[in-house]
């Protein structure tokens, strides 16, 4: 998108839109104290368990790489866009690495996830973080794990996803919800 900027000289100066050029700020999500009305609330709580509902909605699926659809199947990358594609304000990327380091998605502290957070991991080496999952509230998360697995929900306790575990990030927030 491009925007013309006047000057007082009358020069005008095209300057192209970036989109999700300042990182979110992981303290403002955690310690900011929200005033929200009841209806903007209602919107962002619904949108949360939406995109959980769309998630739960695809268990048993089997794993696709590259995959981002209940037809075809689904990547860890192509899950998380599914189920959020439609309920941000910005466009979600389409690889964990992309979406871990998404700037509009605030880093949250692993004692801190809630519901719908993105819960990254480093386990092929490749990136910061080469897989992605959504945690779902008590220890767990839904993830699409590698060919020849099924969407699942797995515990992030386990011992494997401790040792490749690499950070969380929060992209909905009642700021960000549509």
């Amino acid at each position: 998108m491009q925007k013309p900027l006047s000057h007082q000289s009358g020069i005008k100066k095209t300057v192209k839109k970036r989109y999700g050029s300042q990182r979110a700020d992981s303290k403002a999500v955690l310690t900011a104290p929200l005033k929200l009305s009841n209806a903007h609330r209602i919107r962002y709580q619904r949108a949360r368990e939406t995109a959980v509902s769309k998630l739960m909605g695809q268990l048993g699926k089997p794993y696709l790489w590259g995959g981002s659809s209940p037809k075809t199947g689904f990547d860890c990358s192509g899950l998380v866009w599914y189920a959020y594609k439609d309920l941000v304000k910005f466009k979600i990327p389409r690889t964990a690495n992309e979406m871990y380091h998404l700037r509009d998605a605030a880093p949250i502290r692993r004692d801190r996830l809630e519901k719908g957070d993105l819960v990254f991991f480093r386990i092929n080496g490749r990136g910061s973080a080469d897989h992605v999952g959504v945690y779902l509230g008590g220890g767990k998360f839904i993830q699409s794990p590698r060919t020849g697995k099924d969407i699942q929900v797995s515990a992030l306790g386990d011992d494997f996803w401790q040792e490749h575990y690499v950070g969380a990030r929060r992209v909905m927030t009642p700021k960000t919800v549509r």
